[in-house]
């Protein structure tokens, strides 16, 4: 399988905006370099996510989705035991399924329409815009909205330069997302984290895996340090958000 990944790299294949254990995104695009201040910008330490173990478990993300979280049980009818209070959790806001159709992030100068569908191709490689100004999502996940991480990656750079998740390294925590979705309803998020990952050591289980009961959003770009000897970026930058109204 190959280690080359879709979403940004130059001088060669583009780098994954999302670099999974069995889930690698491919491609190749020839483009030119940036140095020095052209180089896109990295998040935060201050905002990175826990450190994951080397070997972290990555199931595919069919695999990892959770499952929605379970009412609290019931006493059976005419039970002379008493209950135990239960406590009530909140969640959050949950929506039902509706495809995502355009991306707003006005704090990093995003503004995307006409989101396409992103599938796994046949080498087990998730794919990648054509479009280096559109972005994408992974359709056999939750759309943006509903219980679980919905996943939307695009491009960091081309060969003419900065693409749609050029900025994504400099979102902060507390910034707003939105997404239009085909119903014509709006999924608002706000970012909890921005974190940079080695694509080495992707954890796939943070990003794909279980949300604890809301519905959560994951943007996905390459970042880190160019290498010149491979054509790839060699970390992915990924935002962490979750739904608000």
């Amino acid at each position: 399988m190959s280690d080359s990944s879709k979403f940004g790299d130059r001088r060669g294949s583009i780098a994954a905006a999302v670099t999974v254990v069995l889930l690698l995104v491919g491609g190749v695009l020839v483009a030119k370099s940036f140095t020095g201040n052209d180089a896109p910008p990295q998040p935060d330490a201050a905002q990175s996510a826990p450190e994951v173990t080397q070997g972290d478990p990555a199931p595919s993300p069919t695999t990892s989705a959770a499952t929605a979280p379970s009412s609290a049980p019931s006493t059976s009818a005419g039970s002379t035991t008493k209950a135990a209070p239960q406590t009530s959790s909140d969640f959050g806001p949950i929506m039902g399924p509706s495809a995502p159709a355009s991306l707003v992030i006005p704090s990093i100068g995003v503004s995307t329409k006409g989101i396409v569908d992103l599938g796994i191709d046949k080498s087990g490689k998730l794919e990648a815009p054509t479009d280096f100004a559109k972005a994408g999502w992974w359709a056999d996940g939750p759309t943006p909205g509903e219980f679980g991480p919905a996943v939307i990656g695009a491009h960091v750079d081309s060969k003419s330069g900065p693409a749609v998740f050029y900025r994504l390294g400099s979102l902060k925590k507390g910034a707003e997302v939105s997404v239009v979705r085909k119903d014509g309803s709006t999924a608002r998020f706000v970012v909890d984290r921005v974190a940079r990952y080695s694509k080495a050591d992707f954890p796939t289980s943070i990003v794909y895996g279980d949300t604890k009961g809301r519905a959560e959003l994951r943007l996905i770009t390459c970042g880190g340090a160019f290498d010149q000897s491979t054509g790839h970026y060699v970390d992915n930058i990924v935002a962490f958000a979750h739904l608000t109204s």
